[in-house]
């Protein structure tokens, strides 16, 4: 008898289509079936993100949408810091400008509040962090990886790619705003990348483990 192949279904908590995109593009080689809350989960009401740290908004997104669905979820949560702005707009990032704020309102509210800022002193980073959550998992039911992108801050918009501040991020050592990236190229070296990249050894564990949790029932029939 052959052994399934099924992929493992992952809750992935966020109505973000962006980042659920990159996520898609990033995870695409391995046996999994990303799924987003819009289709799991269409009735949750919104997932308030009141933590004071990319962390605590993580771990919101994914204890709140496991509880509700009994998957293994993925969530981030994930941010703009700017040196020169004490680390703002942080957590803040998608209500910089207004809650509720487009991301062509944010991209200006940032480029108004470095009006007086000159280019050396405009530096920047994407931070992410990224949560895994299995509710099958008693011995360690989260795990949590980071994710950095260095970079400034832009005097106006380039590109058209990407979503967020990526028109006004350029990324250090290319040149190049982060919408002006190809897609292939930014899901190389952006901050969710990162997070990704130390979260892929953990997903391959699982993956293995429902593999052979399934082979074994199976076999036992």
């Amino acid at each position: 008898m052959s052994e399934p192949n099924l992929p493992l279904s992952i809750l992935v908590a966020t109505t973000n289509r962006g980042k659920l995109a990159e996520l898609l593009a990033i995870f695409a080689d391995l046996p999994i079936q990303l799924l987003p809350l819009s289709q799991v989960l269409p009735d949750l009401p919104p997932i308030i993100e009141d933590g004071a740290t990319f962390v605590d908004n993580a771990l919101i997104k994914a204890r709140t949408a496991s509880e509700a669905a009994m998957m293994v979820t993925l969530a981030e949560d994930a941010g703009l810091e700017v040196d020169a702005l004490a680390g703002r707009p942080g957590v803040r990032s998608a209500r910089f400008a207004k809650e509720g704020a487009t991301d062509s309102e944010n991209n200006a509210a940032l480029l108004a509040a470095l009006e007086e800022i000159d280019d050396e002193h405009r530096t920047a980073r994407f931070r992410c962090t990224m949560v895994l959550l299995d509710p099958w998992n008693e011995v360690q039911p989260e795990v949590i990886c980071e994710g950095r992108c260095e970079g400034t801050i832009a005097q106006q918009a380039r590109g058209a790619g990407g979503f967020g501040y990526d028109p006004l991020f350029i990324v250090k050592g290319d040149g190049r705003t982060m919408a002006e990236l190809g897609d292939d190229e930014k899901n190389r070296i952006s901050h969710r990348a990162e997070a990704a990249r130390a979260m892929r050894p953990v997903l391959e564990a699982l993956i293995e483990n429902r593999r052979a949790t399934v082979t074994r029932v199976v076999g036992e029939r």
